[in-house]
């Protein structure tokens, strides 16, 4: 009897520490289905932009981005982004996306022939001013210890 009301704590326990996480939130299908379709980043702002550079993703400079074009799968969550800019490291990668009802945007870059469920880490983002033609990413980036707003501004192609 003793070791079956222990057990039954430790369940208990268990299943009460379970942590919540962006990726485990339900899906806002309705953004999702707004941003489907294929887009263009046609500008990154943020303060001091003329005297920082914000290395986005962890692949360019964000200035690299303008010009990016990204594709948006809505029925299975995947897509593509390919940085186009002549200046700019050529890249080109598959993505997985999602949107959750507290709108936030998490995206995982996968390499070549990588399984989505094997990449570990991603970024999550703020999807902002969603219209049918356009919608903004917002990222928050540590700058001198204050949070700064990385915007990426998406207008949509075809």
């Amino acid at each position: 009897m003793k070791k079956t009301i222990t057990l039954m704590v430790v369940a208990v326990l268990l299943f009460a520490c379970k942590t919540t996480s962006v990726t485990s939130t339900k899906l806002d299908r309705s953004s999702q289905v707004g941003i489907k379709g294929n887009w263009e980043i046609t500008n990154v702002s943020y303060p001091g932009s003329d005297y920082i550079t914000v290395n986005s993703f962890d692949i360019a400079d964000s200035k690299c981005f303008i010009g990016s074009t990204w594709n948006f799968i809505s029925n299975n969550n995947k897509g593509r982004m390919s940085l186009t800019k002549s200046s700019c490291p050529a890249f080109s990668s598959p993505i997985v996306w999602s949107v959750n009802k507290e709108g936030q945007f998490v995206l995982k870059i996968l390499d070549a022939g990588v399984k989505a469920k094997k990449v570990k880490e991603g970024y999550v983002l703020y999807v902002a001013n969603q219209t049918e033609t356009s919608f903004q990413l917002v990222d928050k980036i540590n700058v001198g210890g204050k949070l700064t707003d990385v915007v990426y501004q998406f207008a949509k192609l075809n």
